[in-house]
């Protein structure tokens, strides 16, 4: 399971999966030691975690920004224990969106200074697939329609004070009408645009590390085809 807290990418695993080719900056014994912000610097490895030290490092990630983390992993002797804590403490909304594709170009929106995916909440009754629809139909005003599924991606964020774990569902879609394209403005959408690879690529680099990784996914599909 991978959540992105603040932009920063988490990462959940069994201890038995370690992969030990792969170097972390810094690790913690999570049965012994504290967390201690200012040591969290690039790739950070929290080994033998249990519940206390994901609530321990919750509060850190969502109190303040920790700027030179690049990545966390959790490694726990009980993955799914520690999965199961994480959504009890959180009320989780599940949303939907897609990877829109038009002849080898990919439609992104502008909201809030950075360019995205569009995509969003899933409303009562209807359908994962159907809400990856609605949105991007209603943020961007391109018809389409849905190929496959790419993967899904958990984040959270508070509001009112309450902390939410939202999973959205990302699928590849492709354009069957864009005549009518717009940005969606009462949502705060500025702008609505195919890019090519080379725009995508520079409209990514100040984006979201969960869009990223989404595109990433998504290219990782086309290879495979």
């Amino acid at each position: 399971m991978k959540i992105f807290i603040n932009d920063i990418p988490v990462r959940i695993i069994n201890k038995e999966k370690l992969d030990p080719e792969k170097p972390f900056d810094y690790i913690i014994d999570g049965s012994k030691e504290k967390i201690k912000p200012k040591n969290l610097v690039d790739d950070v490895l929290i080994n033998d975690a249990f519940p206390d030290k994901v609530d321990e490092l919750l509060r850190l990630m969502t109190d303040s920004k920790l700027k030179k983390v690049f990545s966390i992993t959790f490694a726990s002797q009980d993955k799914r224990s520690l999965i199961n804590h994480i959504k009890q403490k959180f009320k989780v909304i599940q949303a939907a969106g897609g990877v829109v594709d038009k002849s080898g170009k990919i439609l992104l929106i502008y909201r809030k200074g950075r360019w995205d995916i569009p995509k969003g909440k899933l409303d009562k009754g209807e359908s994962i697939k159907e809400c990856a629809i609605r949105e991007v139909e209603e943020e961007t005003g391109v018809k389409v329609e849905i190929e496959k599924k790419i993967n899904a991606t958990w984040h959270t964020y508070v509001t009112n004070r309450k902390y939410i774990l939202k999973k959205t569902h990302w699928y590849v879609m492709t354009c069957v009408d864009d005549s009518n394209l717009a940005p969606q403005e009462e949502e705060g959408i500025k702008e609505a645009k195919w890019m090519n690879l080379t725009e995508l690529r520079s409209a990514l680099y100040d984006s979201y590390r969960s869009i990223r990784y989404v595109i990433q996914e998504y290219h990782k599909l086309l290879k495979e085809e």
